[in-house]
């Protein structure tokens, strides 16, 4: 005798139970209620700040469009949507009370920067997370019905309106986007093949106990390295380095890094508690041994740019043996005195100009650090331009960097994938709001008088006065076995991009012979 419940049997039990639950509205959107709910805190623990990564992504429109199909089966409503949306997003929310960061802490739509951290934050989510689950429900409703009628339902039995239909296909396509890979395109040869023993990759390493990611580029391995550090704090160079560092990797292995919390490390910025000043220090050192180990090299090349400037400084007076030289390009000498003396610009070009509105609102901030940051830094940023000089940098800077085809941000570059390219933006407002308030006692004119390495610092003449007046201040004051001030007429904060072609030229023919010892 078998013992197995008779098919028949089952049958009439699934259509009573799905009956019973499509009468009885309070269980069905119990169901459908509790499920968003433990979907969205799950997902507040595993990624607070939405999918930071393709495979997350994924996840997350799989889940949400499973859960979204349960809720409309049960309920065979559209009130389906409404009560799983709803709950699933309040429960995300309050899963990550703790989690700081403007693309996730209250929205601010009276800021552009605030409508810029809704879209990249909330607004992805809601991409990838909510609207597969409105879709899930249609599908849920359209096999209920379906069911009403057969318990198995069949593709000709399950009607979708055809919205429905065309929002599913863009999904899928929505799907397959994200999961497409990023990679850097190959050093080639005089063939148009990939250039033999020369190097270009994507790279997950393994720094403070997080995962990060770095690009090499190099015509040879056998070329020294050549770390670079970018700015922000939260900036992915990827795309830009790639671009104009071309000719120095002819000469160099170069090394372009994501820090932790930036571009396609963001899904490493949390938990925000170890990401310190110290701790980036350690990471730069940390890469700094890797690189030396896995290209046998005695020491490596360090250039930053701008706070990039700020970490190569320390991470070479922490370990100064480790560095051949050090290339400083937009240098950062304090971040407040600098903030404070844009400040002051700032309100004196306002006064100047009879802009009262500017005057206002920066007398409103208040002099740095701002308490309103990282609101306050967006908007002065923005005033940049008002105090730059007037300047303009070399044709071939701006010829390559547009038939690169990168930006804006240098996001369109191959080296991000979809979920990436979100994060180039995301790093930047997130990963700065943690780390900028750190540095605001840095002051190289009083902590770092002295290097043991080779200094060479990259000037634009064009630069802000509140920069460049503490560099040149901190260059008068610095000892090191050697320095040098390297200034461009043409250039402003990023010398090393504007002016990459000198650039190479100085690496190659200046420092490169005074400082390479194979």
């Amino acid at each position: 005798m078998s013992h197995h419940t008779p098919r028949s049997q089952r049958t009439n039990l699934y259509q009573r139970l799905l009956h019973s639950l499509w009468h009885d509205r309070r269980i069905s959107g119990a169901i459908a209620t509790v499920l968003a709910i433990l979907l969205g805190l799950a997902i507040a623990h595993v990624m607070p700040r939405g999918p930071a990564t393709a495979t997350q992504a994924l996840i997350v429109m799989v889940t949400s469009f499973a859960v979204g199909g349960v809720a409309g089966l049960v309920m065979q409503s559209r009130w389906a949507m409404l009560l799983a949306t709803i709950a699933y997003a309040i429960a995300i929310e309050i899963g990550r009370l703790h989690i700081v960061g403007p693309t996730v802490d209250a929205i601010r739509l009276n800021e552009p920067f605030g409508i810029l951290a809704l879209i990249l934050g909330r607004g992805f989510h809601g991409l990838v997370g909510v609207l597969p689950m409105i879709l899930g429900v249609h599908w849920g409703i359209a096999i209920a019905r379906s069911l009403s009628g057969n318990l198995v339902p069949t593709i000709h039995s399950i009607k979708l309106g055809r919205w429905a239909i065309a929002a599913t296909i863009g999904l899928v396509i929505l799907a397959v986007l994200i999961a497409l890979p990023a990679s850097t395109p190959p050093i080639l040869g005089a063939n148009g093949k990939p250039l033999a023993g020369s190097i270009a990759s994507l790279e997950k390493v393994r720094l403070g106990g997080q995962n990060q990611w770095i690009m090499l580029r190099g015509h040879s391995i056998d070329q020294p390295v050549l770390l670079y550090l970018s700015g922000g704090p939260g900036q992915s160079d990827l795309a830009y380095s790639r671009v104009l560092f071309d000719d120095l990797s002819r000469n160099f292995v170069v090394v372009s890094w994501d820090q932790r919390g930036t571009g396609k490390s963001y899904a490493a910025l949390d938990p925000t508690s170890t990401l310190t000043l110290d701790q980036a220090i350690s990471d730069t050192i940390e890469l700094t041994q890797y690189l030396r180990n896995r290209f046998s090299e005695k020491k490596i090349y360090l250039m930053g740019e701008s706070w990039g400037s700020t970490l190569g400084v320390l991470a070479v007076q922490r370990q100064p043996q480790l560095y051949y030289a050090w290339i400083g390009s937009g240098q950062m000498v304090s971040q407040r005195e600098t903030d404070r003396r844009i400040y002051q610009d700032i309100l004196a070009l306002a006064i100047k100009t009879g802009d009262t509105s500017l005057a206002t609102k920066m007398r409103a901030y208040g002099e740095p650090p701002y308490a309103d940051s990282p609101y306050a830094n967006a908007f002065v940023l923005g005033q940049y331009d008002r105090l730059s000089p007037t300047y303009t940098p070399p044709q071939s800077y701006i010829q390559r960097g547009t038939a690169a085809n990168i930006e804006p941000w240098g996001i369109l570059g191959s080296e991000y994938n979809l979920v990436e390219k979100v994060n180039v933006l995301r790093g930047l407002i997130d990963m700065f709001t943690v780390m900028y308030p750190q540095l605001q006692n840095i002051d190289f004119r009083q902590t770092v008088k002295q290097l043991e390495v080779p200094v060479y610092l990259l000037d634009g003449a064009a630069e802000l006065k509140g920069r460049r007046d503490l560099a040149l201040e901190w260059f008068e004051l610095l000892k090191a076995p050697h320095k040098q001030w390297l200034s461009f007429e043409n250039a402003a904060h990023s010398v090393a991009f504007e002016q990459f072609e000198a650039v190479s030229r100085i690496m190659v023919e200046t420092i490169l012979p005074k400082t390479y010892l194979e």
